[in-house]
């Protein structure tokens, strides 16, 4: 679902990203973790496609992001951690106006939008104003702008921000049912539980390179056999990953 060969991206003098390599399958949850700095926000708008990489290759179900853009992100859904909405919009109009820029007709988009609102607890709130919303809500309704167009392949960044423990659950079940679909979730979190929880792969990424990758035992496995958790493997990877850059 998604193939990156060799991306880099470099701002002038830094390189944000070294040559990285990624295969994601088709109907799999996958997990991209990291510390703060690391290269993940900078690797997943390069995959929605908001940003270039400087060098490398990148396919998205196949359909090729440099040669084909427009092909490319109608595969995707992309959910980020900060939702952007137009705040001046009602849920309903938010929807419409997503639909609108996917090319879907009028009953698609009230058919399936009303679906996803009363799915997600939105449905009395359709004819609200946006900037009314909690911060949860806006999460909701910026899940719901993803999934309207069906899309082949979700990214999320940072999804159980503002959602109570409820509204966790809820999510943490439709990146499961998103994959038994035979779609992907591509999802990026520092909720190490919830990672543990969903994912049946990984890729931690530290200071832009790829470190470990693969399911959490072949991780575990890997490099920190003892551990009890993914977060003891985790900072055990990046503890690693710093005593050998130490010098002598």
């Amino acid at each position: 679902m998604i193939r990156t060969q060799a991306i880099e991206k470099r701002y002038r003098g830094f390189q944000a990203l070294h040559p990285l390599d990624l295969e994601v399958r088709r109907g799999e949850v996958f997990g991209f973790l990291g510390p703060n700095g690391a290269g993940k926000t900078t690797t997943i708008r390069i995959l929605s496609g908001i940003l270039p990489p400087t060098s490398g290759e990148l396919w998205i179900d196949g359909v090729d992001m440099v040669a084909d853009p427009v092909g490319a992100k109608a595969k995707i859904g992309y959910i980020p951690d900060r939702p952007y909405l137009y705040e001046k919009l009602t849920a309903r109009e938010m929807l419409r106006f997503i639909g609108g820029l996917y090319g879907m007709d009028e009953a698609a988009i009230e058919g399936s939008g009303g679906r996803l609102l009363e799915e997600y607890g939105l449905g009395e709130f359709a004819n609200e104003l946006v900037e009314g919303f909690s911060h949860g809500m806006k999460q909701r309704l910026s899940l719901c702008c993803a999934m309207l167009h069906e899309p082949e392949l979700l990214i999320v960044d940072e999804p159980m921000v503002g959602l109570d423990p409820r509204g966790s659950r809820q999510i943490k079940q439709v990146f499961r049912d998103w994959a038994a679909m035979g779609r992907t979730v591509f999802l990026s979190t520092h909720s190490l539980d919830v990672a543990q929880e969903v994912c049946d792969r990984l890729a931690i990424i530290h200071k832009g390179r790829i470190v470990a990758q693969g399911s959490y035992e072949e991780i575990r496995d890997q490099n920190q056999g003892g551990a009890q958790d993914l977060e003891e493997v985790f900072l055990a990877i990046l503890e690693d990953q710093d005593s050998a850059k130490e010098p002598a």
